[in-house]
């Protein structure tokens, strides 16, 4: 594969992102990764607490020490104590479940990320008992394993409200009622004796009493493995933030439950959040229910974006029922040049492998998923089939070219038809070639400058653009502004477009074209078929003109996009700026 050839942009200092990042993309640039300083915010209008703190090497553990307020990394999972880092611990409590925390090795920035979520009941009343149960084994001659509803658990609860959640604490006294419902009914987490034995001297008012299932105190943690593994949990397994050892969430009554419980935060944002949760995509990279580019409207597949900062802010209360902002998103390339199948007119069929369509009426188009912006590219068209009275116009379009209309019928495409050969462009045809017909196999090869400003430019992130969710994934979508692009349009010196046929060089068909992305496009008429062949092997290779498959583009869009992202998050962490989503 050719080397893929990027402009990189110099900027005046490199913030602190993702080290595996700027090691993979960006190393040429030659800039020392500096450490952001040590801040502690809070997202407006919430009470939860996220502190990111810088801190030196992270230490092996050396075993647990519990009864100390330690935090397990939601990546490598290693637990730590919070003293290893510096964190404030005056509002925490040990074995607390409600948290998510990064060590410095495993989070982007080179930071420690600690962030404090609201607690449900449930976690509420894990953590008092394991505190309790700690206390009883360190202090007791004899420790209890079972306490007081009455005696113990309240009083704990009422006495470390603001250390166990951010949750404000209610002016009615209901909780109290609400805690013995929540442990009575999670049987697979606390043990419940209503009434003391025949024969004990324990008064009755001490009861009922309430314990954990699972006394092993070094299992508490704060469920990551749930976001981690689908896989259901054993018997003996963890008692990860306050979820039932061996509650796989299989069988009737299962999701109920969990919603009765209330599960943790992190799980149930784990099930939830589109921004969290591994989106599947089909073998051929793309949704099979998908929006389509129409209406003055394209859309643009989006996928988490690992580099982003931050991203665990959207947990934050303060972001509920907002737009997810559309930073911690890129879009979402394939690593092979196919057929687009949202990027074509929906009448259109596509086959399963996106390399075969079959018209349908009128003419109709449909672009391929990757476009170029400079240098010299070449692919090939079979035609499969084209019965009488079926027509085909084949050529180059940019994103703006009308799909519910022949190719070559405004400026932003150029085709060459079937019948008679036909250059066509802005509507205007001229004669180029004898025409093509079943059999045939057609080349296409373009040849834009290197120096234009789209050459020099690298992809748009789409990052300011609005988020919308369909069928459960994300995209981004972006208003076409027709008129304005057309008033804009400039031709390219030197550049030029060439058909072939059967491997014959049919002459140059256009030159100094519309600078702009140029993608392979197809537009058919009635019910003919044909094939596109991306590279990187052609059956008829041209041999008097260099060239790149547009194979090639793959994996250069991928590379393209990707230092994009990036040096968006350098600029907006340089210049401050943010987009207008992440305002509060």
């Amino acid at each position: 594969m050719s080397a893929v050839h990027i402009t990189v942009f110099k900027v005046p200092r490199l913030p602190a992102l993702s080290r595996r990042l700027i090691c993979a993309v960006i190393s040429s640039l030659g800039y020392e990764n500096e450490q952001r300083p040590p801040s502690n915010e809070e997202g407006a209008g919430d009470t939860s607490e996220v502190m990111d703190t810088q801190a030196g090497s992270v230490d092996e553990e050396n075993g647990r020490q519990l009864g100390e307020v330690e935090l397990q990394c939601g990546i490598c999972t290693k637990w730590f104590t919070a003293d290893t880092f510096g964190i404030d611990t005056s509002s925490c409590l040990p074995f607390m479940t409600n948290y998510s925390f990064h060590c410095n090795v495993c989070h982007h920035s080179g930071n420690t990320y600690f962030l404090r979520k609201q607690a449900n009941l449930k976690e509420m009343c894990l953590s008092a008992l394991a505190n309790l149960t700690w206390q009883s084994r360190t202090q007791d001659e004899h420790p209890k394993t079972m306490f007081s509803k009455d005696k113990d658990i309240i009083p704990f609860i009422d006495k470390y409200w603001e250390c166990m959640t951010t949750r404000q604490r209610p002016g009615k006294m209901t909780w109290p009622n609400n805690i013995v419902k929540t442990m009575s009914k999670e049987r697979d987490v606390f043990l419940v004796k209503e009434h003391p034995d025949p024969g004990s001297k324990d008064p009755e008012e001490d009861y009922p009493k309430f314990g954990l299932l699972d006394q092993d105190l070094s299992n508490i943690g704060p469920a990551y493995d749930n976001q981690k593994q689908s896989s259901a949990v054993s018997t003996s397994g963890n008692l990860n933030g306050g979820i039932a050892a061996g509650s796989s969430g299989k069988g009737r009554g299962a999701k109920r439950k969990q919603q009765d419980g209330g599960t943790t935060g992190t799980t149930k944002k784990a099930r939830s959040d589109p921004l969290f949760s591994a989106q599947r995509l089909p073998p051929h990279g793309y949704p099979l229910e998908h929006p389509f580019n129409k209406d003055g409207y394209r859309y643009i597949l989006a996928e988490p974006d690992p580099h982003a900062p931050d991203p665990e802010k959207l947990e934050l209360d303060c972001w509920a029922g907002k737009p997810i902002p559309g930073d911690l998103y890129r879009a979402c390339l394939y690593e092979r040049v196919l057929l687009a199948l949202h990027d074509r007119a929906p009448q259109l069929k596509i086959s399963d492998d996106r390399l075969t369509v079959v018209g349908e009426k009128g003419y109709s188009m449909v672009r391929a998923s990757h476009g170029v912006r400079k240098g010299a590219w070449y692919f090939e068209i079979t035609v499969d089939e084209m019965p009488p009275d079926t027509a085909a116009r084949l050529g180059w379009s940019q994103p703006l070219g009308n799909l519910q209309a022949p190719l070559g019928y405004d400026k932003f495409s150029y085709s060459w038809r079937s019948k008679k050969g036909t250059k066509f462009h802005q509507s205007i045809g001229k004669h180029y070639s004898s025409g093509y017909g079943q059999g045939d196999v057609l080349g296409f090869y373009i040849n834009l400058p290197e120096d234009t400003e789209t050459a020099k430019s690298l992809p748009d992130t789409y990052k300011d653009k609005a988020l919308i969710k369909f069928k459960s994934y994300l995209y981004f979508e972006e208003k076409d502004f027709v008129d304005k692009a057309e008033k804009s349009l400039k031709q390219t010196p030197h550049s030029e477009i060439i058909f072939y046929k059967n491997g014959v060089n049919q002459g140059v068909a256009y030159k100094d074209i519309f600078e702009g992305v140029y993608f392979p496009a197809i537009s058919l008429y009635k019910s003919c078929t044909v094939s596109i062949n991306f590279g990187p092997c052609f059956k008829y290779p041209p041999k008097d003109l260099t060239y790149r498959p547009m194979s090639d583009m793959g994996w250069g869009a991928v590379v393209e996009h990707t230092l994009a992202d990036v040096l968006y998050h350098v600029e907006t962490e340089v210049d401050g700026r943010r987009s207008p989503p992440w305002e509060p």
